[in-house]
């Protein structure tokens, strides 16, 4: 335990590998209200073959990793025998860039951080970095766990926009047109130009169930038409099918995303432009066990990331060397 700038602090020695001893419900899936004749009318709704497009000059995949190295107990000084959970993080987000037939790391952002609802947190130094305190407003209808995982998302999601922004600047003037692929919901980056949002996996069924059937007909390349589709926020999306080597009707299928101000004709064209060169970059069983949907990029650039947050153990015991002084 520990004094810093009047915050105590102990660490849970529950092993985060193995999630916490004070487990998180699962969060509520949402109900979309879907509009389907963006693209097509409803009863016209088939597979959309792929169509010769001009191709980008880069292609620039955005990619974000958290971990969560302890969680710790901040003592209150004016309650006694009292104390909030806390989760210490680091997290880190950067972009691959594919241009001129290589891939190169086009920028990274490393942050560590303390996420709780304590008041009096502050920020721990550590020999491994400082772990921003970061304080969250409680809420009665969700699990404190979620609340402060929820916390150390939008951080992250901060840091992956925040990291294509300087990335595109980085690379103005030595490419042409490009195209920003954000693994995960485009949420909060709907502004950003040419982007789409890449979802590797299905939890929640969106269309009705005979148009939800026809995407496990896609062939590879194939993607069915454009639908509007609103949750907490309102965003254009398709489904699409990589390239792969059979197996159970939505293998290799992914969802994608883009801005809802886009009109008919543009989103159409950026859902053309994904039919041509996402399945590029889809990666084979034999090298990834995601495949096709873990995209090669986006495997390289995880790897990176996860190497640039340092060694777990280092980084526990710095923290539980920090709480003893």
């Amino acid at each position: 335990m520990t004094a810093l700038a009047g915050m105590h602090f102990s660490v849970d020695a529950w092993d985060p590998g193995y999630g916490s001893s004070m487990e998180a419900e699962e969060l509520a899936r949402s109900q979309a209200e879907v509009e389907l004749d963006v693209e097509v009318p409803e009863t016209e709704w088939a597979p959309i073959d792929p169509s010769p497009v001009p191709v980008p000059e880069a292609v620039l995949f955005v990619d974000g990793v958290r971990r969560i190295d302890a969680r710790v107990w901040i003592d209150d000084p004016g309650a006694p025998n009292s104390a909030s959970i806390g989760i210490c993080a680091s997290y880190a987000a950067g972009v691959v860039c594919c241009c001129a037939g290589r891939a190169h790391v086009v920028g990274t952002d490393v942050r560590r951080g303390l996420f709780t609802v304590a008041a009096e947190a502050d920020g721990i130094p550590t020999s491994a970095g400082r772990y921003e305190a970061f304080r969250v407003a409680a809420k009665e209808d969700r699990p404190l766990p979620v609340v402060l995982s929820s916390a150390l998302q939008e951080q992250l999601a901060d840091a992956e926009l925040k990291t294509a922004i300087e990335a595109r600047t980085a690379i103005a003037g030595h490419v042409g047109e490009d195209l920003l692929v954000v693994d995960g919901p485009l949420s909060g980056r709907t502004h950003l130009p040419r982007a789409v949002g890449f979802i590797k996996s299905h939890q929640t069924t969106y269309l009705p169930a005979e148009l939800n059937a026809m995407v496990g007909t896609l062939g590879p390349h194939q993607r069915t038409p454009v639908f509007l589709m609103g949750t907490t926020w309102v965003r254009h999306s398709w489904y699409l099918r990589l390239p792969s080597a059979g197996g159970p009707p939505w293998s290799g299928v992914v969802r994608v995303e883009a801005a809802p101000h886009l009109g008919g004709p543009e989103v159409a064209a950026l859902a053309n432009l994904t039919q041509s060169v996402l399945g590029r970059f889809a990666s084979v069983p034999y090298k990834d066990s995601r495949a096709p949907q873990n995209l090669y990029p986006i495997a390289g650039l995880e790897r990176d990331l996860r190497h640039r947050l340092g060694d777990q153990q280092f980084v526990y015991r710095a923290l539980r060397q920090a709480a003893t002084r």
